[in-house]
């Protein structure tokens, strides 16, 4: 789709001149860069809903089915996973197809309130979990405790690999991630072909003793194991940068 490239060369364009993170305070260590690239939406002038605490995604475009879900990561620091908190990460939900905006950003810069963007891939959803049909819903039980009078919330929370971390050569760049069938402008090429396999198994549930405080799975075989899921990885035309390929550990 046009908007996502539109996006994607917003964020290249405003990395590659110097537009910086702004900070508004030492309190903000959550919503620094999803103002970032606010300014780049508000760059490209399409209506979009304000991001709300607990809402998914982040930014849901209103002329588009499609919603921007940000991820600011700090480096040095974590790379390799990233929370997920209440919902397990898609390429669509609610009708929408979601794409996940995954940026570094210096976790201790020289001028803590102003800072650079090191480093940034947008990709689809369905790279990261190519699953549409499962429900997020939290639970709760009655009963527990001496008195019997203390309810158990089962909150799930949902821990994923990040993109750095299922693709080598993606650090320091600029990197598109889509599905395959995804149409390409002249501006923007594809430099490598990216797959995922569906795995042996489905977790269905799971069992927390609270005695030992263990915790077990249930699985069922996946019907569709061993699919293979294409997709490419993508950079502006005049920036190839370096060569990328699924991550090799």
């Amino acid at each position: 789709m046009s908007l996502i490239i539109d996006v994607f060369m917003k964020c290249y364009d405003a990395i590659r001149s110097g537009k910086l993170i702004q900070r508004e305070s030492r309190r903000d260590k959550e919503y620094h860069f999803q103002d970032w690239f606010r300014e780049r939406l508000k760059e490209i002038g399409e209506p979009f809903d304000e991001p709300e605490r607990n809402s998914y995604p982040d930014f849901r475009m209103v002329a588009h089915t499609i919603g921007f879900e940000i991820k600011g990561l700090q480096y040095p620091g974590r790379m390799m996973t990233f929370d997920c908190n209440s919902q397990v990460p898609s390429g669509f939900h609610n009708g929408r197809e979601i794409i996940y905006v995954f940026g570094r950003y210096p976790s201790d810069p020289q001028n803590p309130n102003q800072y650079p963007v090191l480093d940034l891939i947008l990709c689809h959803g369905d790279f990261l979990n190519a699953d549409h049909d499962y429900v997020h819903k939290n639970k709760s039980i009655k009963g527990f405790g001496s008195y019997g009078d203390i309810m158990i919330r089962d909150r799930k929370m949902y821990v994923a690999p990040t993109p750095f971390a299922l693709t080598d050569g993606t650090e320091a760049q600029i990197t598109l991630i889509v599905p395959e069938s995804f149409s390409l402008t002249k501006s923007i090429v594809k430099v490598a072909d990216l797959t995922r396999i569906e795995a042996q198994d489905l977790i269905i549930g799971y069992e927390f003793n609270l005695t030992t405080n263990t915790i077990s799975a249930k699985t069922t075989p996946n019907p569709s194991a061993g699919q293979i899921h294409k997709f490419i990885a993508c950079r502006v035309k005049n920036e190839l940068g370096t060569p990328v390929s699924m991550a090799s550990h």
